[in-house]
């Protein structure tokens, strides 16, 4: 029994960390779609930015992030309690005894700090596609130094740590709303008070598309995060060393395939319809918004009922962009909506297929967003007050590529002087 409970520790000890590392390569597919979907001139700060903010949020979340979330984490609470570092790792005796008294019995401590912390990187980059093009990288850098040590660290708190929220009864499997949302309500906070791209819109209200420069990275990035997000939810099954378990993953992979399926060919059908073309960048964040809407329960619904809300989001993601483009809330990747407004489906869309209430997951909405959004906000402001959020008029003009890093990503696209 002694080696049957120490096999089943390493097995999902080692499959956390795999799901990990699936979900650590998002980070290349935020960087390639982002790359991808705005103009060549910034390409270069955008790719500074996101392997910036990875770094910046492993640092954070050592430090203090994980701490707040699950350490200590007072129960049914709303004020975190603050600490440094991760604690001790389990020891063989105190999971033969059962006397863990960490956050993980069944894993390594270690490697529920890697898995958790790569969503926190992925709340971020969701940020830095929304405020492209127009953003100060150092503003931007220090922004995220605040969003992954302690803002997505308390509402992480309130739901996964055992706060307020989880006691509620609100319902997210891996993070629909505790991670995309999150990330989108403090991106949406951003773009509010740095405004528009210049050119953006017309003084009557006109809405002038802005192509990203590479439609191929921008795919590529698409079909790696598609590929992460098997590790983000296959992962917080969080074990598979039993039938059962191993059992409920496979049936997350499936759900979370079709999902992304139904969101693509939805959004896709319905570009043609009301563009009358088949928009590629519409198809991409389909593709996306369906995983998104099927993240906060993959495991409870039958594979078809994965495809319809999956297509659901892929609907919800076209009306979104344009409706954010009628409001003159400029996106360039499409972000606030395939993970915020998606974002929200899929948390509602538990309350019809999960075990949770509308109630609850009304309620985790709007605790969720109004204290990313509201924190955000005094951060950005701060920020703008401060050192200044974005760059002049000139160094728009020219591309951030030469104002924020020197180094222009497709130099020889370059007219000679």
């Amino acid at each position: 029994m002694e080696d049957l409970i120490q096999t089943n520790y390493a097995l999902d000890t080692f499959y956390f960390l795999l799901m990990g590392v699936l979900v650590m390569f998002m980070a290349c597919g935020f960087s390639m779609l982002e790359a991808g979907m705005i103009r060549a001139k910034n390409t270069s700060e955008i790719l500074t930015k996101n392997v910036a903010l990875y770094s910046i949020s492993c640092i954070m979340y050592l430090l203090i992030g994980y701490n707040i979330m699950y350490m200590d984490a007072p129960g049914g609470g709303i004020f975190p309690s603050f600490g440094f570092l991760i604690g001790e790792e389990n020891t063989a005796e105190q999971i033969l005894n059962g006397t863990a008294g960490g956050v993980a019995t069944d894993h390594s401590e270690r490697s529920d700090y890697f898995f958790q912390v790569v969503f926190v990187a992925t709340a971020m980059s969701i940020v830095s596609g929304a405020v492209a093009e127009r953003m100060k990288l150092w503003a931007f850098l220090g922004f995220a130094v605040i969003m992954t040590g302690i803002i997505y660290p308390v509402q992480g708190m309130w739901t996964w740590g055992g706060g307020w929220l989880s006691e509620f009864g609100y319902s997210d499997f891996a993070g629909s709303g505790i991670v995309h949302l999150c990330g989108a309500a403090a991106a949406l906070a951003g773009v509010l008070l740095l405004g528009p791209r210049s050119g953006k819109y017309g003084p009557g209200g006109e809405v002038h598309a802005i192509p990203g420069c590479n439609m191929p990275l921008a795919t590529l990035g698409m079909f790696v995060l598609w590929f992460g997000w098997f590790g983000f939810n296959g992962g917080s099954e969080l074990k598979i060393s039993n039938v059962d378990e191993a059992n409920a993953v496979a049936q997350v992979f499936v759900n979370t395939n079709i999902a992304a399926c139904g969101g693509l060919v939805a959004a896709l059908l319905l570009a043609r319809v009301w563009f009358g073309k088949a928009d590629l960048t519409m198809a991409l964040n389909g593709a996306l918004a369906g995983l998104v809407a099927i993240t906060a329960e993959p495991l409870a619904g039958s594979p078809f009922l994965s495809m319809i809300i999956g297509a659901v989001g892929g609907l919800i993601v076209v009306c979104s962009i344009v409706l954010l483009d009628k409001l003159k809330i400029d996106d360039p990747v499409g972000a606030i909506s395939v993970h915020g407004t998606c974002g929200i489906w899929g948390v509602i869309a538990v309350a019809f297929h999960g075990d949770a209430s509308i109630g609850a997951q009304i309620v985790g909405i709007l605790g969720i967003f109004g204290w990313v959004f509201i924190a955000s906000l005094v951060i950005w402001y701060a920020l703008k007050a401060t050192v200044g959020i974005r760059v002049s008029e000139e160094e728009e003009f020219s591309g951030v590529d030469i104002s924020e890093t020197g180094i222009e990503a497709y130099p020889e696209f370059q007219q000679a002087a």
